[in-house]
């Protein structure tokens, strides 16, 4: 008597369902292995965007935690400070100068670089004008004497230290103006840096949200106008801040006057460097703070909006 087929023992079928179900997630595997080299996944989307979140938030946080720490313990330990990270930030720009084809005196210009900030913090802004003045006599002198250089490398040799040093004596100078150590002396120049982080951070969530409309696509093509207007309004509540609680005896007027000036030419001070990398075909000017770049693409707003914020609480009375 033959043996009916459907009295076969079930687990011979487990097997071959078991093989098909591995064939299937072998084959969904390899369709998707051109898209994994590419680093396109959703997964890898989700993560490299958490790695890179997390690691700008911490070099961030250590960076601002140095900033305030240095200007709460007074003029000379900001000097010391800022007239680091000018030497550092003059050394990045001299860089990209010479990924343009540029040389520039680098002794000359990295050293008042590094001098700048010290100077003033002992011998006030009279000095800007004496230093700046050696610097161009100095690099002329040296272009007279030294035929390889061409006239551009004397004007990036000269530019380099005023570009990121000079504007960070202004820093300086703000700090100097309420001299001691403690936060309330340091709450000036805390309100000068404090509106452009807030207004770095405002433009990066507003835009990141709601950018649709672009700045500058060719110079920085992540810069949008709703990110520049809402960086605005985040650097004017923080002088607005400063004018509710009357520091220095900031006036209303004169904290809204500064909020609009400092956050807008610190937004070209960004745009300025955005520009002179891409002219060198860069995407940043280093690797010092990790998630970042380099130091000049963390300074590059404060460069230019400390400068002009110096100069409106100078003539607005404050200084």
């Amino acid at each position: 008597m033959s043996a009916d087929p459907s009295d076969k023992p079930a687990s011979t079928a487990a097997p071959v369902g078991l093989d098909k179900g591995i064939e299937r997630l072998e084959n969904r595997r390899a369709s998707k292995e051109e898209r994994r080299a590419q680093g396109v996944l959703k997964g890898q989307r989700v993560r490299g965007w958490t790695e890179k979140l997390l690691t700008r938030t911490l070099s961030g946080i250590i960076y601002v935690i140095v900033i305030i720490l240095c200007l709460i313990l007074g003029v000379v330990p900001t000097a010391l400070l800022l007239a680091a990270m000018a030497w550092l930030c003059c050394s990045e720009f001299f860089r990209i100068c010479r990924m343009a084809g540029r040389r520039p005196n680098e002794i000359w210009g990295l050293g008042v670089a590094l001098t700048y900030p010290l100077l003033v913090a002992f011998c006030g802004e009279r000095i800007l004008m004496a230093l700046t003045a050696m610097l161009i006599i100095s690099i002329s002198i040296w272009y007279v004497f030294n035929p390889r250089a061409n006239i551009a490398d004397v004007g990036v040799s000269v530019f380099g230290p005023v570009y990121t040093s000079f504007t960070l004596s202004c820093i300086v100078l703000v700090r100097a103006a309420t001299p001691g150590i403690g936060i309330e002396n340091a709450l000036l120049s805390l309100i000068v840096i404090g509106a452009m982080w807030a207004e770095d951070s405002m433009a990066y969530l507003i835009g990141s949200a709601f950018g649709a409309h672009k700045m500058a696509p060719r110079i920085s093509p992540n810069k949008s106008w709703e990110g520049f207007f809402g960086g605005l309004v985040g650097c004017l509540i923080i002088w607005c801040v400063g004018a509710a609680f009357h520091v220095c005896g900031l006036s209303w007027s004169l904290a809204i006057i500064c909020g609009l000036c400092e956050g807008v030419v610190s937004v070209m001070g960004d745009l300025f460097e955005s520009r002179v990398k891409r002219g060198v075909g860069v995407k940043d000017s280093g690797n010092l703070l990790p998630g970042h770049g380099g130091l000049l693409d963390r300074m590059d707003s404060v460069l230019f909006g400390g400068t002009v914020a110096y100069f409106i609480l100078l003539l607005g009375g404050i200084l």
